[in-house]
């Protein structure tokens, strides 16, 4: 997390690694990534890519000017939960989008937040959405596409004495291509995660994906009978438990597209676009 790191690894590399990873403090992903990027290196840039549009934006524009990727760890893309109905928007099975919700229950207490922890701090977490609830973000534009027109509001029920941020909060939106949305999220949960879901109504079908780590169909009703349904994928994480990992088929990606060319899975545009998101809810609930 110390700037000086940076500086202390780029001496030190010997080897001339090709691509770094950048786990920092949310706070420090920009700064990091740029000065990886103007020593030569490729960049794979832990969520979120920064904690402004601004920051996200520059970073963009100094990877394009030095010819080198940045990859943003968007892991959850690939787990059957996100893909499905990706692939359903994609080969046109729903029809028209009529609503969409997110809810995101989960836990996170003192356990989480340790004194002296990154993990609270306005300045260097950002806020529940940008370290906790990214991904369902990502899930959101990845798979219906851009969001706007943004109102709701935020509330800190019960984490006063841990974090300087909302824990909870209601936001509304539209699709761009249609439709309304919804994203419910909270920290406040008692002991442990209660849900992580997502319902969409459409034209041709009802489904929800849900139970505790979005991992579960719990209701899938479409006009074409003859649908698959995805497969199961999860693991645990201590306390704390969801979807697999899956950061070994993004790393997968990141080699494929260095060595091969083929296309980032999660490129830094894409990155910068879910940031733009959360900063609008941010902004605009009231």
């Amino acid at each position: 997390a110390d700037y000086e790191s940076i500086q202390s690894f780029v001496n030190a590399d010997q080897s001339r690694t090709d691509v770094v990873c950048v786990c920092s403090p949310n706070a420090l992903h920009v700064r990091h990534a740029v000065e990886l990027i103007q020593a030569g290196y490729h960049c794979v840039v832990e969520k979120p890519m920064g904690l402004s549009s601004e920051a996200a934006r520059s970073l963009v524009k100094v990877a394009e000017q030095a010819s080198k990727q940045v990859y943003v760890v968007m892991q959850n893309r690939y787990s059957p939960a996100s893909k499905w109905p990706k692939s359903l928007v994609e080969n046109n099975v729903l029809g028209d989008i009529y609503s969409v919700q997110v809810n995101c229950y989960w836990n996170r207490d003192e356990r989480y937040y340790k004194p002296n922890s990154w993990h609270g701090s306005k300045e260097l977490d950002g806020g529940s959405i940008y370290t906790q609830f990214s991904h369902f973000v990502d899930l959101l534009y990845w798979c219906f596409g851009p969001l706007e027109n943004f109102s709701g509001r935020m509330f800190n029920f019960n984490h006063q004495d841990l974090t300087e941020f909302e824990d909870s909060g209601n936001i509304y939106f539209d699709f761009q291509s249609g439709g309304v949305g919804q994203f419910n999220f909270s920290t406040s949960c008692y002991a442990k995660n209660l849900e992580s879901s997502i319902t969409i109504l459409a034209e041709n079908a009802t489904l929800k994906i849900g139970g505790q780590y979005m991992d579960q169909v719990l209701h899938a009703e479409f006009k074409d009978s003859d649908i698959k349904m995805p497969e199961q994928n999860k693991s645990s994480f201590g306390p704390y438990k969801g979807n697999a990992s899956n950061h070994r088929l993004l790393i997968d990606n990141v080699v494929r597209s260095l060595t091969l060319g083929e296309s980032p899975d999660t490129s830094a545009q894409e990155g910068l676009a879910v940031v733009e998101i959360i900063e609008k809810m941010y902004n605009l609930a009231t």
